[in-house]
């Protein structure tokens, strides 16, 4: 069970690690890593001593890297999911695509984080997106497409990097607030875009 932390001053509240780490994931969404300090850490979750943070992570990397690690075995596992659902790779993607677009109006700083925080800031050893598990398992659903028919016959990366250049493009401009409306205003159109630069007609 995760320890929780009591705030000097007030001893009803506690901060758990969870509370921390959401608190960084706003501010690294918002501001960026570089640009995010401990100090702003502790008083975004409502730590009123320097030493609370401490007790769950020793440093603003340690943070960081709780929360990639979270945020991509959680994806991955959803993948998962999707992929024991449905059959066909446009079946998939298309449920993918249904979970990026919720996250980004539900909770949008992990499609931030996801898309504009640089994970070699703040990882040792970073490994590009497309090398970790859920981005694996996705790459897989656009080779089984070609392979099976469903898709155009050009390199399975292609036809990934035609597809999400559309997806994450969308919502990146949802988020920045150059497309005024809900990420869901504009996900069926966007859909029909990408899968029709793939689909094989």
């Amino acid at each position: 069970m995760e320890q929780e932390l009591e705030l000097e001053n007030k001893p009803n509240k506690t901060i758990s690690q969870d509370e921390v780490l959401q608190a960084a994931l706003k501010l690294f969404a918002k501001k960026g890593y570089f640009n995010t300090s401990l100090t702003d850490i502790k008083d975004a979750a409502g730590i009123t001593t320097s030493s609370g943070i401490s007790q769950h992570f020793k440093t603003k990397q340690a943070i960081a890297q709780a929360l990639h690690e979270n945020i991509l075995d959680s994806l991955s596992i959803s993948i998962d999911d999707i992929r024991r659902r449905n059959r066909k790779a446009a079946e998939q993607l298309r449920e993918i695509v249904d979970l990026l677009f919720k996250l980004t109006d539900d909770a949008p700083e992990i499609v931030e984080f996801l898309l504009f925080v640089k994970s070699e800031e703040f990882l040792a050893e970073p490994k590009p997106l497309l090398e970790t598990a859920a981005f694996t398992k996705i790459k897989r659903i656009f080779q089984n497409g070609v392979k099976d028919g469903e898709m155009r016959a050009i390199d399975p990366l292609l036809a990934y990097t035609y597809f999400f250049g559309i997806i994450n493009h969308t919502l990146a401009m949802v988020l920045s607030g150059n497309l005024p409306k809900t990420a869901e205003s504009y996900q069926a159109q966007a859909w029909l875009t990408a899968w029709g630069c793939i689909v094989k007609k």
